[in-house]
Formats: structure tokens, C-alpha cells, sequence
């Protein structure tokens, strides 16, 4: 089962990797706050759901909730940045 935890957490984050080479442009600041928050989301969830014996659920679960609230996080800094132009 350890494994397959590796596995999962291991492919994550090589996606998340490609995702962010993959891009021509400078990430902006909430692009990169949900990146961030992805991979945060994915690992706490599956550090919780390796407790509970099913980390690839948790990845699954933490991932979309990390990259959303990443997302925000980012987007209220970008605001900020705007702003102080």
C-alpha cells in the first residue's frame, strides 16, 4: 500500500511539474498561487488520507480544494499589485 501512496504522490507532483514548464508566459500571481495550492492541497490530503488508509483520496480530494484556494489567494494578491500601480 506504501507503494502505491508513493506512486500516486509521485505523480502528482510530475504534473504539476509539466503544467507549469509547459506554460510560455511568466505564471501570473494567481496562476501560481493555484499551483501552490494544488500541490499543498494534494499533499495535506494525502498525508490525512494515508491516516484514514486511503491517501489517494485525499490527494484527489485536497488537490482541487488547494487549487481553488490558491487560486483566491493569489487572485487578492494580484488585486493588491494592481492596486499599488
Amino acid at each position: 500500500m506504501k507503494s502505491k501512496t508513493h506512486f500516486i504522490t509521485t505523480l502528482l507532483l510530475a504534473v504539476s511539474l509539466l503544467a507549469s514548464v509547459g506554460c510560455s508566459a511568466p505564471l501570473s500571481t494567481r496562476e501560481q498561487g493555484g499551483l501552490v495550492g494544488a500541490g499543498l492541497g494534494a499533499g495535506t490530503g494525502a498525508i490525512i488520507g494515508s491516516t484514514v488508509g486511503h491517501a489517494a483520496v485525499g490527494a484527489l480530494i485536497g488537490g482541487p480544494v488547494g487549487l481553488i484556494a490558491g487560486a483566491l489567494i493569489g487572485d487578492q494578491l494580484m488585486g493588491q499589485e494592481s492596486r499599488r500601480r
